[in-house]
């Protein structure tokens, strides 16, 4: 792997206009993907994953806006590029595959038009050859009769299907970084293990670089390579993904590892007592002090800093060093 990462993400503060104040929710996020990595982001619902995901793609609309940080890819701070640049970017360089198909997809265009047009925008085609390569992608995923497929659309495939064609879509330019936001959240068991395969396969035969949004510590533990623990718009904790599940360090990623089911017959589930802060309502201290079973006098004070542990591992805890 290359020492030089693919995408790095520095102190990226991203919020929303709220009564005229900016109220941000995404919080000095930093973290990096190397080539050929996957890096999992896993929170609660709320904690910012997706918006740290739209402010990569520069997607977040008002009254959303990055406040501030950089976000390098190959080089370039992405936040510098004009939108025509970025534009280039956005499925050329850097691709999005959304949790529901049904509303990323066009519903009165094919399947095959959609990803025609993506080949075709890009210059990565032309009018006569882009069909082929749109078989030739769909076959890529392993849609059945794709020669039929291509010409349904969206309403007439399974959900399986349509998330399949959606990563054909992301992957008609090939990308060299893959953002899934929660790629099987709406598919039963079956069909969600059919498509991590397919990612699994993909990122080998093709060296992408996939940065994976969920709330499923079982993906992570599946298909990461690292994790990125994501609580109240701060990342609390990042570590290799064997030494986070061997050794979880921050209270909430422990909480989160008790209350994954699997003990014996006849227990109780553990769950984290309260709720994630709502938007604007974070406490001064630490965000997980008002939840946390292990908070101490210092952690209403001030929100702790990272704290680097055997070289490799960050953490966001008062439990461990003051931070920086």
């Amino acid at each position: 792997m290359s020492e030089a990462p693919l995408l790095g993400v520095e102190h990226l503060t991203t919020g929303f206009e709220v009564n005229g104040r900016f109220t941000p929710a995404v919080i000095d996020v930093s973290f990096s993907i190397a080539p050929g990595e996957t890096l999992g982001l896993v929170g609660e619902s709320g904690s910012g994953k997706s918006l740290t995901a739209f402010s990569i793609m520069r997607l977040v609309e008002r009254p959303g806006r990055i406040e501030s940080g950089r976000i390098v890819y190959k080089g370039r701070d992405l936040r510098g590029l004009t939108e025509r640049e970025m534009q280039d970017v956005r499925g050329g360089e850097i691709a999005l595959i959304f949790q529901e198909p049904m509303t990323a997809l066009n519903p009165v265009f094919t399947i095959g038009n959609q990803i025609e047009e993506t080949l075709l925008v890009h210059g990565r085609a032309t009018r006569r050859t882009a069909r082929a390569r749109a078989l030739e992608l769909l076959e890529a995923v392993s849609i059945p009769e794709p020669a039929r497929r291509i010409r349904e659309y969206p309403h007439q495939l399974s959900g399986g299907l349509r998330q399949r064609a959606l990563i054909a879509i992301s992957l008609a330019c090939n990308p060299s970084l893959v953002i899934a936001d929660e790629p099987t959240t709406a598919l039963d068991v079956t069909i969600q293990a059919q498509i991590l395969d397919l990612l699994r396969e993909l990122r080998e035969r093709m060296g992408l670089s996939l940065l994976l949004i969920t709330h499923d510590l079982g993906v992570v533990a599946e298909m990461a390579d690292r994790v990125a623990v994501m609580y109240a718009g701060r990342i609390v904790e990042e570590a290799p993904v064997d030494a986070l599940f061997a050794d979880p360090k921050h209270p909430y990623t422990r909480g989160l590892m008790a209350s994954i089911p699997g003990g014996a017959p006849g227990t109780r589930l553990r769950a984290i007592q309260g709720t994630v802060p709502p938007l604007g309502q974070l406490p001064p201290g630490c965000p997980f002090e008002p939840r946390c079973p292990e908070r101490f006098d210092t952690c209403p004070v001030a929100p702790p800093g990272d704290t680097v542990i055997d070289g490799h591992r960050r953490v966001k805890c008062f439990l461990y060093g003051v931070g920086s």
